[in-house]
């Protein structure tokens, strides 16, 4: 008995449609998420050293 909510994977793609796919996938991760992130952990962590630096004081002298 067949199953009319299954999901069936698409084998129909050809390997220039999936290379095109990967390609795509490629470049939003390289081009949008990987800066997003990088700007996201770096602004995070100054924001938390301000905090803490608020809570705590400035850093004491250097010896």
């Amino acid at each position: 008995m067949a199953e009319t909510g299954a999901v069936q994977p698409n084998m129909a793609e050809s390997p220039r449609e999936e290379r095109r796919h990967e390609l795509r996938v490629f470049l939003f991760l390289t081009v949008v998420l990987a800066p997003l992130l990088a700007v996201a952990i770096v602004g995070g962590t100054g924001f938390l050293i301000w905090i803490f630096q608020m809570f705590a004081g400035p850093p004491g002298p250097a010896n």
